[in-house]
């Protein structure tokens, strides 16, 4: 047996550190750009057909989130579609920091990452798919870093302005997956939530806030290491070129509400964190992001309101961040809506874990919690 591992491909990320033995590697993940995160790998394994291996990540004690690897599950997949979780188990101590993934291949071919890709090819595809859909305008706001297009998706009729959008951190790689069941929802002819929507609102979504990092295989930084979701303060065509272009269009909408699609490291659970440390807060902002959050609680067993994000103390929040930004500029209601990387325990999946599939049906349920409340926006 001769086991290989690459992860030359679209958001792959891992280096081979040595083979301790023929059915042992010890693997390294590669950092963001900037060297201040590391936590997303990808790669496929190969050659190890019917035999038990073990993989070891190693140096994790640096990593981005030392806190998101203990009861953490790695998903792994033969066909690249359906991802399981694998036995996986963390060793503080070991070599920095050691997350020991062991899986026995059924095919030549295995494929393991810290959550299920959302590939730029399958976004290329979303957003192909939707943009030939009656009634959805696709336009490119502006160009990344490294010239990739900004594509946002515009639909319906209505006064109030909502954005959608996601991976400022690319790989918090369920906020794309989360977007591709909000968008099918929108575009649904049969579907009430969709009709009702359109006919109060007009939509702005952004799949991918973040395409360049996305295929580096980073996990918070654009191509030249900025973390997007702390540059909405004063964002720049030089470091920062993707929130520049969505704000400068935010700028000649105006925003009601918006929701920022993220994936959470340590906490497992779904939750929102809100804008409540603005210096502007009014009580009406902050009663409709509670009505929100109820309501989403009825439409989704998964989401829960009990565990999440300190808040903020009045006045204290940081306005880089896009929600608090938003809200304060715009006085309207925004929030960062947080999946687990690992299981969610309020409801949790032995076999998949938090999943694309979860992840999609977590867009529908938000969009039928936006009904709800679409009518007291502005």
């Amino acid at each position: 047996m001769a086991i290989s591992i690459t992860s030359a491909f679209d958001s792959g990320n891992i280096e081979v550190v040595d083979h301790p033995a023929a059915d042992h590697v010890r693997l390294r993940i590669r950092r963001d750009a900037g060297g201040e995160f590391f936590q997303w790998f990808h790669f496929r394994v190969a050659g190890a057909r019917g035999v038990p291996i073990r993989l070891d990540i190693i140096g994790l004690g640096e990593s981005a989130y030392p806190g998101g690897w203990p009861q953490y599950r790695a998903r792994v997949s033969e066909d690249r579609e359906t991802w399981l979780q694998a036995e996986t188990r963390y060793t503080k101590d070991l070599d920095g920091g050691t997350l020991s993934i062991h899986i026995t291949p059924t095919s030549d071919f295995v494929w393991c990452a810290y959550f299920a890709p959302y590939s730029i090819e399958r976004h290329q595809d979303l957003v192909a798919r939707m943009a030939m859909q009656p009634g959805i305008s696709a336009r490119v706001l502006g160009h990344s870093i490294e010239g990739q297009p900004m594509d946002c998706l515009e639909m319906g009729v209505g006064p109030r302005q909502v954005w959608l959008y996601a991976r400022q951190h690319p790989g918090e790689s369920m906020a794309e997956w989360w977007m591709e069941g909000a968008l099918e929802e929108l575009t649904d002819p049969a579907s009430p939530v969709a009709r009702l929507l359109r006919q109060r609102a007009r939509f702005h979504i952004v799949p991918n806030m973040n395409p360049d990092g996305s295929c580096r295989g980073h996990l918070r930084t654009n191509a030249v290491g900025a973390n997007l979701n702390r540059e909405w303060a004063n964002p720049t065509a030089e470091r920062s070129p993707e929130v520049l272009c969505v704000l400068n269009h935010m700028l000649e909408t105006g925003v009601d509400f918006a929701l920022d699609v993220h994936g959470d490291e340590a906490l497992p659970h779904v939750f929102i964190a809100g804008f409540e440390g603005i210096p502007s807060i009014t009580q009406r902002q902050l009663g409709l992001l509670q009505s929100y959050k109820a309501q989403l609680s009825v439409h989704s067993r998964d989401f829960q309101t009990s565990i999440g994000y300190p808040v903020s103390a009045a006045g204290k929040a940081n306005l880089s961040m896009s929600t608090n930004a938003l809200a304060e500029r715009f006085g309207c209601v925004s929030a960062t809506l947080e999946m687990p990387f690992k299981d969610a325990d309020d409801l949790p999946d032995p076999v998949h874990g938090w999943s694309p599939g979860r992840s999609k049906a977590l867009g529908r349920a938000c969009l039928a919690a936006l009904v709800d409340i679409i009518d007291d926006l502005r």
